[in-house]
């Protein structure tokens, strides 16, 4: 199992990076070229989301994204360091909403109070369930993370 690791700044011109260094990963990893554009939107809008919520809680640490290739799949992990509010929602193993994420509800001390950022990181997570079959959504006090996963092609047999 081969891992690369990603750590960025919360700042969103570092999401195009994370996005075009997820395809190349996946595309190395056996992903069918069919699906790479539905990886980079996907990765793009974890990221996004995670960045966001970086930003409208204060947290300066970076965004966590793992890409990890496995005999059959090809997974990434998006994770962040905001805190839980278990009013919000996400989404299930199974694409479905369900309570217990978190949001960016906290304020950022501009008088804005998160509400903008909520409806995005939900519209985020419809998104990303509508592109990837294997998506799992976790949050807790320590942060959340999204770990999505695309099945591989075998490796061709050589004559």
């Amino acid at each position: 199992m081969a891992t690369v690791e990603l750590r960025f700044s919360a700042l969103p011109e570092h999401v195009r990076t994370a996005r075009l260094v997820a395809a190349a990963v996946a595309r190395r990893a056996g992903v069918d070229e069919a699906v790479l554009d539905e990886v980079r939107l996907a990765v793009g809008e974890a990221c996004t989301r995670a960045v966001g919520l970086h930003v409208s809680n204060g947290v300066e640490s970076p965004v966590r994204v793992a890409l990890i290739e496995e005999e059959k799949k090809f997974s990434i992990e998006v994770g962040d360091e905001a805190p839980a509010v278990p009013s919000a929602v996400t989404v299930g193993g199974d694409g479905t909403l369900v309570p217990g994420a978190r949001n960016g509800s906290g304020g950022d001390g501009s008088g804005h109070t998160g509400d903008e950022d909520e409806a995005d990181g939900e519209m985020g997570l419809a998104v990303i369930s509508g592109l990837v079959d294997d998506v799992e959504v976790t949050a807790d006090e320590n942060g959340g993370l999204i770990r999505m996963s695309w099945p591989v092609s075998p490796e061709p047999v050589l004559p």
